[in-house]
């Protein structure tokens, strides 16, 4: 849902499928879509939309029981209901932080948890990637009208603005865009058309956590995340059935944790009311 990890002031690193105990740095089961990473009491979240294993193989698809989709995207910088497209992608992540782990949208194996924590009078409806632990092939039903915000390949990267391990913003943002210099190819294809590119948003500086959430929250105080990667912002479907699949890799050779990460996913879409 997929993801640079660095560890504060500490350079030991360690591979996205690796178990292993180093004696500074300890990979534990994930809670954000990937490796996380405590250095002393200090938790940063690996990002979540690209799979660390899974070969990019996409394939086309044909929609039945709609009218054809359009093969476009949202124009780069086109806001939807009020807010930029890079701020949908802060709400994105947000709203990815607000459930417990197990529940989290890419932990999703089938599409059932595809309605939780969505705000249905909302221009968006928001779409995961997984957490590189399987294929995933996922069934939606989404409200007709709604415009889709879907991660192809992103990295993401939060610490405390305060203490020990405080990082100012510049600094959180340096670590979540170098592999998105590196991009090889990043494939969208709705109803057996390729869409465009997807666009590269960069995301401001924002606190991840929701108020009140201890448990991620390993240092008191506010925390500084950002987001950089590849996304869609498609324009509402027609009503009717859609099938929407994605491949995205890097290569950056420079980065051995994930400068070779692979994202693949797709989503068996029914837009509004399912026909009688």
């Amino acid at each position: 849902m997929s993801d640079r990890v660095r560890t504060g002031g500490d350079e030991n690193r360690m591979g996205a499928n690796t178990a292993d105990v180093s004696s500074r740095a300890n990979v534990v089961a994930p809670r954000d879509g990937g490796i996380r990473r405590r250095v002393a009491a200090f938790a940063i979240t690996v990002a979540v939309v690209c799979a660390a294993s899974l070969p990019m193989a996409v394939a086309a698809g044909t929609a039945t029981d709609a009218m054809p989709a359009k093969a476009s995207v949202a124009a780069i910088g086109t806001k939807v209901g009020g807010l930029s497209p890079d701020e949908w992608t802060v709400r994105w992540w947000r709203w990815a932080h607000s459930f417990d782990d197990g529940q989290r949208p890419y932990q999703d194996p089938d599409g059932s948890r595809c309605a939780l924590g969505k705000d249905e009078d909302g221009p968006v409806w928001f779409l995961a990637g997984t957490d590189g632990r399987s294929e995933v092939r996922r069934r939606c039903q989404v409200p007709a009208g709604k415009h889709l915000l879907v991660p192809v390949i992103n990295m993401y990267f939060h610490a405390p603005r305060i203490g020990e391990y405080a990082q100012r913003c510049d600094q959180v943002k340096a670590q979540v865009m170098v592999n998105n210099d590196a991009l090889v190819s990043a494939v969208t294809v709705l109803d057996g058309k390729a869409l465009p590119r997807p666009a590269r948003f960069t995301s401001r500086c924002f606190d991840p956590f929701p108020e009140g959430d201890e448990e991620d929250r390993k240092h008191p105080g506010p925390y500084h995340a950002a987001a950089d990667g590849y996304w869609m912002l498609l324009p509402p479907l027609a009503p009717g059935r859609h099938r929407l699949v994605i491949g995205a890799n890097y290569g950056n050779d420079g980065d051995a944790d994930f400068g070779r990460m692979i994202q693949n996913f797709e989503y068996e879409l029914q837009i509004g009311e399912p026909a009688i």
